[in-house]
């Protein structure tokens, strides 16, 4: 079982704040974009949020989504995403994708996810020649 990985827990301090909050041209959020793009590949998705922010928390549970508070990700990006294995520990892998990326589509995601399934201990997309995010990788790895 590979384990979808939404990382929600920025402050968008460089964009003003509320990124994730922010309406595309459709009318909808960039974080539930993205959500909705991951959970399309992978039904086991958890979203992490930082603490105090209840305005996406809120927009993602009535989602239907798994949201878990991570009161550490101030310190970092690398808490949210310890937090979040931590709480998925029995997964295979993780295919970590980030809030703000509401333009990789589902059947990036999915060839993402059959490698993993498929192996590969590590999988990393690339455009152009640039590697990218979302990235994913075995349980093998899990503790690194």
């Amino acid at each position: 079982m590979i384990q979808g990985i939404l990382l929600a827990a920025g402050s968008g301090s460089r964009f003003g704040g509320g990124k994730l909050l922010h309406p595309l041209p459709s009318g909808e959020a960039v974080g539930m974009v993205s959500y909705r793009n991951l959970r399309n590949a992978l039904p086991d998705t958890l979203v992490v949020v930082r603490e105090g922010d209840e305005a996406l928390r809120e927009l993602f549970e009535k989602e239907g989504a798994e949201v878990l508070v991570c009161e550490d990700a101030h310190e970092g990006m690398s808490r949210s995403l310890i937090r979040a294995i931590r709480e998925t520990a029995d997964a295979d892998g993780w295919l970590c994708a980030l809030g703000d990326m509401p333009f990789v589509l589902p059947a990036t995601l999915r060839k993402l996810t059959a490698r993993l399934s498929g192996g590969s201990p590590i999988v990393i997309p690339a455009y152009a020649g640039t590697h990218g995010n979302p990235v994913g990788f075995n349980r093998r790895y899990r503790e690194e």
